[in-house]
């Protein structure tokens, strides 16, 4: 496998301008299970703020070649995602109908709401990705969150799938305010505009406060080992966010096994 190339060199930091990974009045009580999750895992989300990949759309500089890659291997990535939400929805049917249906639609949401932006693209870059293949850390990521949600109870479902969002909520902000303070002196294709606007904008933003509320309600008297496992779970989505980012910087391919005969 191709090694990710080493950071790019850039004047801009998103972290210059979000010096903290607590986001402002996100909860009405920031010591919620949730946001412990998050504090356990902001040394490496401090560094996803960074990345190469997020702070290059912003400043215009990212090769279109890599958002395509990107964003074909994310609409891969949202229907296994939808079917992890889904999953849960189903498990909890019978326990919590309210919860279950909420589930469902967050499912709707990633199927159909976010994979419409992913479509637009595609008609825009005449691009069929019907039969597109999951690369490496593709399927790296949804394998683990898929194991998870299949075998494990639902608290531990709902951890492995909160970075998702709200990973994206966070890069989203902040890509927002760089964008903001680099006002008209860059230019950027429409399509990352587009992205930006999407995941830093307040109706993501409800969403992933609604999921958030369903997490820490659903761990309400939870044992210790519950919770440790979700806090693993969570911190491991963090690094495979990072590291989805990480291949769509470098174009990672599985290797041509032909030629390594």
């Amino acid at each position: 496998l191709m090694l990710p190339p080493p950071p790019l060199q850039t004047p801009w930091k998103l972290s210059d301008l979000s010096r903290t990974s607590r986001l402002p009045d996100f909860h009405s009580n920031i010591n919620t299970m949730a946001q412990a999750f998050w504090d356990a895992a902001a040394p490496l989300i401090s560094v996803t703020e960074n990345h190469p990949f997020l702070v290059s759309m912003v400043d215009g500089t990212l090769d279109l070649e890599n958002f395509r890659y990107y964003v074909v291997q994310d609409a891969l990535y949202l229907t296994d995602f939808a079917d992890c939400l889904n999953r849960l929805g189903d498990k909890m049917a019978g326990v919590d109908e309210e919860v279950s249906k909420r589930l469902h639609r967050f499912a709707v949401g990633a199927e159909e709401d976010e994979k419409e932006l992913h479509k637009s693209f595609f008609k825009k870059w005449n691009i069929d990705a019907t039969n597109a293949e999951p690369m490496p850390n593709t399927l790296l990521y949804t394998s683990y969150m898929l194991r998870i949600v299949s075998t494990r109870p639902v608290a531990e479902g709902l951890a492995v799938l909160l970075p998702c969002c709200w990973v994206y909520m966070h890069a989203g902000k902040c890509m927002l305010e760089l964008r903001d303070k680099l006002g008209d002196s860059v230019k950027r294709p429409a399509q990352f505009d587009a992205w930006i606007d999407m995941y830093g904008g307040e109706e993501f933003e409800r969403e992933v406060k609604e999921y958030i509320a369903i997490v820490d309600d659903l761990v309400k008297g939870a044992d210790e080992e519950t919770l440790k496992k979700m806090e693993e779970h969570f911190i491991m989505s963090c690094k495979l966010e990072h590291m989805f980012w990480d291949q769509a910087n470098c174009l990672l391919r599985w290797p041509n096994f032909s030629e390594l005969r």
